[in-house]
């Protein structure tokens, strides 16, 4: 009998595109045995998923598996049809998708969306069934199980989601689980619990875990084996501290090298000095000089929840200032109300008190004729570059509708000036014609910042704007945001969950937590003296160690898994 849980060898994947067969996964081997964590990491279109995908049936309709060989155990399922694969989806695989979100059924009830697998498998009666859902949501942590089962998704929060996602993939105690991003939308804290669950779960029962992930930090922690794939090909695998510590592959080392949570540094607080960005000691000094790009007084956003409860505070008497040409970033937990205060200060919602002053716009009392002026000074960058385009469009006509709104020049300047402001974000001008389908996400996102700035606004709001990169497009688009700054002065407010990412850009951080800031100052003195517990909480969950998690189990007892 083998000992690995997931055997792939010699692995081929194409997909057929328009009637050509492309490749996109070429000789790929990887084995995965008991209570071991194997994380496979590369850049965005490396195949990671692909990889997964083929090991569990999951390709889209168009892949198939051209060579190669796939088992589970002793099961060779290589050729498998899907209603093949059904047999061992939710009993020997455990599947956790990426975003918890959209990937429960919002019209069903929690339990009834964890209980499916054991409905699919005929485990036992309903009465049982339910028994054990409630058992899973509570191993899982989520409080209060039995009234949880009866809710619907959009009443949990986005970390009770993940949760339920994973009770549903552990129902049935699978020998392998795959986790394909799984951690990637949640901020570190509830990064580090879900993560904490997977181990424990691991240690419990040695189920073998396969760990889809762009975040290298999170593969250093929790990983004990490491492949690296880049354009569909295996350029390195082995024990996770031998990769870290010495990567033999050239494309590994520029992966480490652009990963922030491995780049301890804090960028120095600057200031503004004759119209050019310089380095300075403390960030407090700038706002002596000039005024502040943004100034929030007092703000406050509460949302009524019936007469018998008190309203909801979103955000709760709120103050910060930031000094033009510096980037602020805004850090905290989920439901701690940072996309709260980003659409207020956008203008998207009157707060219910304070005030927000934007580019010397008083964003509450905005009169509609200084609506114009305000959207020219300010604009934001979301997070998703997939949903945030208009897909009709080609990228030179969403990059020039700024202008044409505002009657910016003629065609011919129109064309000079998304021509200019494609090459400031390293964009080769034939991409002028392209629809956003035909780009990359890192591709998509520089276009998303090309819009945003194009119009040379005083102040962008980075909404959660490099989470779902992977490192290397994610240092790209950093220096680029870092070199735009420079050449034109603009200020930033960053709104991160990434405190990685939010100690290599940002000069000051604000701390949110339920509503209320709880700390600020430079991002230099809050990363190495912080002065409250929320913040070293924060702080601590930041993942990247190169810590190995405790070794696979030498033999297990399964005895609990249902019969």
């Amino acid at each position: 009998m083998t000992r690995e849980v997931l055997q792939v060898s010699g692995l081929d994947v194409s997909y057929d595109v328009a009637g050509d067969a492309v490749t996109v996964l070429r000789g790929v081997d990887v084995a995965l045995g008991p209570g071991e964590v194997l994380a496979v990491v590369g850049e965005s279109g490396s195949g990671k998923t692909t990889l997964a995908q083929a090991a569990t049936g999951l390709l889209a309709a168009n892949g198939r598996v051209t060579a190669g060989r796939v088992t589970l155990g002793d099961l060779d399922v290589t050729g498998w049809t899907d209603r093949q694969f059904r047999s061992v989806r939710g009993t020997r695989i455990g599947w956790i998708p990426q975003d918890p979100h959209s990937s429960l059924n919002p019209v069903a009830r929690i339990g009834d969306s964890v209980a499916e697998v054991l409905r699919v498998h005929r485990w036992k009666d309903e009465a049982a069934r339910r028994r054990r859902v409630v058992e899973l949501l509570d191993r899982v942590g989520i409080p209060e199980p039995d009234l949880r089962a009866r809710q619907y998704p959009h009443e949990l929060s986005g970390g009770m989601k993940q949760r339920a996602l994973i009770a549903a993939a552990i129902a049935l105690q699978p020998a392998l689980l795959i986790a394909d991003e799984a951690t990637s939308a949640l901020d570190v804290t509830v990064q580090k619990t879900i993560l904490d669950l997977i181990d424990d779960l691991r240690r419990e029962h040695g189920t073998a875990v396969l760990m889809v992930t762009h975040d290298l930090a999170v593969a250093a922690d929790r990983s004990h084996r490491i492949a690296v794939l880049q354009g569909g090909r295996l350029q390195e695998a082995g024990d996770t501290a031998r990769v870290l510590q010495d990567p033999q592959s050239a494309y590994t080392r520029r992966l480490l090298a652009d990963a922030p949570s491995f780049d301890t540094a804090v960028r120095p607080a600057r200031e503004r000095v004759d119209g050019a960005v310089g380095a300075v000691g403390a960030a407090e000094a700038r706002m002596e000089t000039e005024a502040p790009a943004i100034t929030v007084t007092g703000l406050s956003q509460h949302f009524p929840r019936g007469r018998r409860r008190e309203p909801l505070r979103a955000v709760d008497d709120v103050s910060f200032t930031v000094a033009r040409g510096t980037t602020h970033a805004i850090v905290g937990e989920s439901g701690s109300g940072k996309t709260t205060l980003a659409r207020i200060v956008m203008g998207f919602q009157r707060p219910t008190a304070g005030s927000a002053v934007v580019a010397g716009h008083e964003v509450a009392r905005l009169r509609r004729a200084d609506a114009a002026a305000f959207r020219r000074d300010v604009q934001m960058v979301y997070q998703n570059p997939f949903a945030s385009l208009d897909p009709r469009q080609s990228v030179g006509a969403i990059v020039a509708e700024p202008l044409r709104n505002y009657g910016v020049g003629d065609r011919a300047e129109r064309a000079r000036r998304v021509a200019d402001m494609l090459e400031r974000v390293a964009l080769p001008p034939d991409l002028a014609a392209r629809r956003p389908r035909e780009l990359s996400g890192g591709q998509r996102q520089r276009v998303a910042i090309a819009r945003a700035l194009v119009l040379e606004p005083r102040v962008v709001v980075l909404d959660e704007a490099v989470s779902a990169l992977d490192v290397t497009v994610q240092a790209q688009i950093l220096r680029l945001l870092d070199e735009l700054q420079q050449d034109l002065g603009v200020t930033y407010l960053f709104i991160s969950h990434d405190l990685a990412v939010v100690r290599r850009i940002s000069d000051t951080v604000s701390v949110l937590r339920a509503g209320r800031i709880v700390e600020s100052g430079t991002t230099e003195r809050i990363f190495t003296d912080p002065q409250t517990e929320d913040t070293a909480r924060l702080l601590a969950a930041i993942p990247g160690g190169i810590r190995q998690p405790a070794p696979p189990p030498a033999a297990v007892p399964r005895e609990g898994v249902p019969a």
